[in-house]
């Protein structure tokens, strides 16, 4: 499998970048980054990538690739609605286009929220964007395709946060971290990169998973 990562400088791309550099089944890793990841790796290309509303430039480079894991996505405090929707709709509309003109027998997974509105009529601003942005997703036409709903996350294998609010919380309750992971709607960033792999030889009927979905996915086909 050959595998295309967005967001792999934050907290959940970083920690699927990992999963998919371990696992044996993928061979091929691209990386679409705004600025340099500091981590090296013979199943890794990198492309710096300035503007994520137009990939004109760099389509012909997603030929051949099996996936995408679209990892990135930026949160909605402190950002005015119209920013808000260009940095979660417009760029992830953007990426869908060139991909699947690249590569329609592709499995796109999209990292959304817990909460988010399939019906675009709700009065959450992000809530709304975040359905849209699925909508778009799932109904394109690519092989497969899902919505990763995530709400309570756990990092691990060194991956922090970019946010600093997040990053103090995880601080100070990695002492019950063990405690958490009990819990059935709570997953790790190992665990969704994990997942992510998963569905590519597994689909699944259910296209909007939530922490319980994805921590499923990994315990019924672990290899």
């Amino acid at each position: 499998m050959k595998v295309i990562i967005t967001g792999s400088t934050g907290m959940v791309g970083k920690g699927v970048l990992l999963e998919c550099i371990d696992d044996a089944s993928v061979e091929n890793i691209l990386l679409i980054n705004r600025s340099p990841i500091d981590i090296s790796h013979s199943k890794i290309k990198e492309i710096i990538h300035k503007d994520f509303t137009d990939f004109s430039s760099i389509q012909d480079e997603f030929k051949g690739y099996n996936a995408c894991f679209h990892c990135m996505g930026v949160s909605s405090a402190g950002i005015n609605a119209e920013a808000y929707y260009k940095l979660t709709f417009s760029i992830s509309e953007a990426l869908v286009n060139a991909t699947y003109q690249a590569n329609p027998d592709m499995l796109f997974t999209y990292v959304s929220g817990a909460g988010t509105d399939s019906s675009e009529q709700g009065n959450t601003i992000w809530a709304r964007v975040k359905g849209k942005t699925e909508n778009l997703i799932l109904n394109k036409g690519f092989k497969d395709a899902y919505a990763f709903r995530l709400g309570a996350i756990l990092p691990e294998r060194g991956v922090k946060s970019k946010t600093k609010l997040y990053n103090f919380f995880y601080v100070i309750t990695k002492p019950i971290f063990p405690l958490l992971k009990r819990m059935k709607s709570v997953t790790t960033t190992s665990k969704i990169g994990q997942a992510m792999i998963n569905l590519y030889n597994n689909p699944q009927p259910l296209k909007h998973l939530e922490g319980a979905d994805i921590n499923q996915i990994v315990t019924l086909y672990k290899h």
